[in-house]
């Protein structure tokens, strides 16, 4: 007997089960009807819930670095000893680096607080001396001159100034004033700090000054209207400011002086406020004093800053400002205006798709960021990043939201380290910067941002010196990844870029092949800084790094600097070592000393 056919299950659900689900249904409205705080509730569990699903994807998805396992082979593949206490795999594993999923994926993983840099580009000057009795010595950062008068009305240092009513020293005023290139520094009523270039009132006697500084009880912050003023010995006098405009330097007048500097006018009663007046009304960067004649220009090949002379070769008096040096006719004091040099402000995407990766790669806090500004600028291209971070995307980095893949931009930042990932491009630009400045520079960005500052608990607790347990390792297993697995990589030292910028940039857009344009570099060396500066405000006026730190430190120096000789490189800077064997200075005694060199001081003819 044939067996029926068996009924086909539908695949759409019966007409008891609708019934089901919608009684079901009635019940559910009904209930939230009689009480919506249930309602509510689960609304604020289930957005709570999906909160935590989204910060933890984002921690997650960060991966270990790659090669720290391998941290041993990069130092046997030199053929370099290991360092016994300060082997390079110490605490390395504990560090991670977010990867790249392109700004479509950035809801589920962000980029960490913990890469880029921006840059920290000053060093602590040494102390002022404490009490009264040492400060009629002559210093070589600071020397005292003397109380004066200071009014509300009108003040007696015009420059910047800030208050600090809780932890004011000398030092610290001091700092600040010179950070700002300026030339004199003034404390008052024990918190206040005044800077300026030009002193504008009469001596006061003193015992006048005689309020003792709120963080240094044994140091002399001024008095009631009254300033405790201090003229600040320069290191490097390319920073000097003259109220809105940065001082330059003298140099001997250009051959073609009306070519060079296309725009003049005669000053019988000449003062550098005039001049750099007149350049900035002209919309001119350079404003260049010759005695009793302004001019006005660009840098350019013709005038192109790049050969200082001794500055009392310009010493001469204005005619309209005593106390003000004016130039001669044959050699200019110059000034660069708050005008902006536009001839390298213009920057976009390549225009065909680059079959070439180039890596910027660098150690976090070694001035990848200001790397990027300068390259884009000389190229006028944008740069891209391995990462995304919306705060650079916000200030002009265009280039940080394309996937790194993409072939739009010139170069590619990236902190990466390990085989895979530095075998994934074709050069690489590998940016090395002192590890001590390094190391500082990412702590203050890990905890206050691209150009914030790390708060005084972070320093003196346990962050400090688990970051520095984690990172100084890193730092050299950066480097010595990128030589051993890097394909044609040029090493540009971060301190080279600072002294010589015009050469070091030169070579990297070689290397990125594009011909440089002298004047369009010339025009970077003004835009030089950018907007990621950290300002002096809040430096640390003592040494975070112990001896312990600095020995482990050292051996990574060490390392890195036979690693770089092996292929025929020029070594780490000198300066790379604040701390020699057998030298029992301290690391401020160590700056003091490197920061009389070149310091002139201005006399009148």
């Amino acid at each position: 007997m044939q067996n029926p056919p068996q009924r086909r299950a539908s695949p759409w659900p019966s007409r008891r089960d609708e019934d089901a689900m919608a009684k079901l249904w009635v019940k559910f409205q009904r209930s939230f009807r009689r009480r919506p705080v249930r309602f509510f509730t689960l609304l604020a569990l289930y957005l709570a819930a999906g909160s935590l699903v989204f910060l933890h994807a984002g921690f997650t998805g960060e991966p270990r670095v790659a090669g720290s396992q391998r941290s041993p082979g990069a130092g046997e593949g030199l053929g370099l000893p290991y360092l016994g206490a300060t082997r390079l795999s110490r605490g390395f594993s504990e560090v991670t680096v977010g990867r790249r999923r392109g700004h479509w994926f950035k809801g589920m993983a962000k980029e960490p607080a913990e890469r880029s840099r921006a840059g920290d580009y000053g060093a602590a000057r040494s102390r002022a001396p404490k009490g009264r009795g040492g400060r009629d010595k002559e210093e070589d950062r600071a020397r005292y001159i003397g109380c004066y008068v200071d009014n509300t009305r009108s003040r007696t240092l015009r420059g910047v100034s800030f208050f600090d009513y809780k932890k004011m020293t000398v030092f610290r005023c001091q700092d600040n004033c010179a950070e700002r290139g300026y030339l004199y520094a003034g404390l008052e009523f024990g918190a206040e700090c005044y800077c300026g270039h030009k002193v504008q009132a009469p001596n006061a006697s003193e015992s006048e000054c005689n309020m003792e500084c709120k963080g240094e009880r044994s140091s002399t912050c001024g008095g009631a209207n009254r300033l405790s003023i201090y003229r600040l010995e320069l290191a490097q006098e390319s920073a000097r400011r003259y109220g809105s405009a940065i001082f330059r330097g003298c140099f001997r007048q250009p051959d073609n002086v009306s070519i060079a500097l296309p725009a003049s006018q005669p000053m019988p009663n000449m003062s550098v406020d005039k001049c750099v007046d007149f350049c900035t009304e002209k919309e001119f960067p350079l404003s260049a004093l010759a005695g009793t004649v302004c001019r006005c220009g660009f840098p350019t090949t013709l005038f192109p800053l790049h050969e200082r002379e001794d500055e009392q070769l310009c010493a001469q008096r204005c005619a309209g400002e005593e106390f003000e040096s004016c130039g001669t006719t044959e050699f200019l004091l110059v000034y660069q205006t708050q005008v902006q040099d536009n001839r390298c402000m213009d920057r976009r995407f390549l225009p065909m798709r680059s079959k070439q990766l180039v890596a910027l790669a660098s150690f976090p806090g070694a001035g990848n960021t200001w790397a990027r500004h300068l390259i884009e600028l000389a190229t006028g291209f944008y740069t891209g990043s391995y990462y995304f971070d919306g705060s650079l995307y916000n200030k002009g980095f265009k280039g940080e939201r394309d996937h790194w893949r993409s072939g739009r931009t010139i170069c590619i930042k990236t902190h990466e380290s390990g085989q895979k990932e530095i075998e994934a491009f074709d050069a690489a630009i590998l940016l090395i910067r002192n590890p001590y400045k390094a190391l500082m520079a990412e702590f203050n960005r890990k905890y206050g941002g691209h150009i914030g500052f790390a708060a005084h608990a972070h320093w003196r607790g346990k962050e400090w010196p688990e970051f520095v347990a984690n990172y100084a390792p890193w730092w050299a297993t950066h480097t010595l990844d990128w030589l051993r697995f890097g394909r044609k990589v040029l090493v540009v030292h971060f301190e080279d870029l600072k002294q010589d910028l015009f050469t070091q940039l030169k070579r990297m857009v070689g290397l990125l092949g594009i011909a440089a344009c002298e004047d369009r570099l010339l025009c970077v060396e003004g835009q030089k800084d950018g907007n990621f500066k950290r300002s002096g405000l809040r430096k640390l006026e003592y040494d975070p790094y112990t001896p312990e730190m600095r020995k482990m430190i050292s051996g990574y120096i060490r390392t890195v600097d036979a690693a770089l000789k092996l292929r025929n490189l020029s070594g780490v800077p000198d300066d790379y070592y604040p701390r020699r064997d057998g030298d029992n200075s301290t690391k401020e005694e160590h700056n003091m000393r490197s920061s009389t060199l070149g310091c002139t001081e201005v006399r009148w003819s």
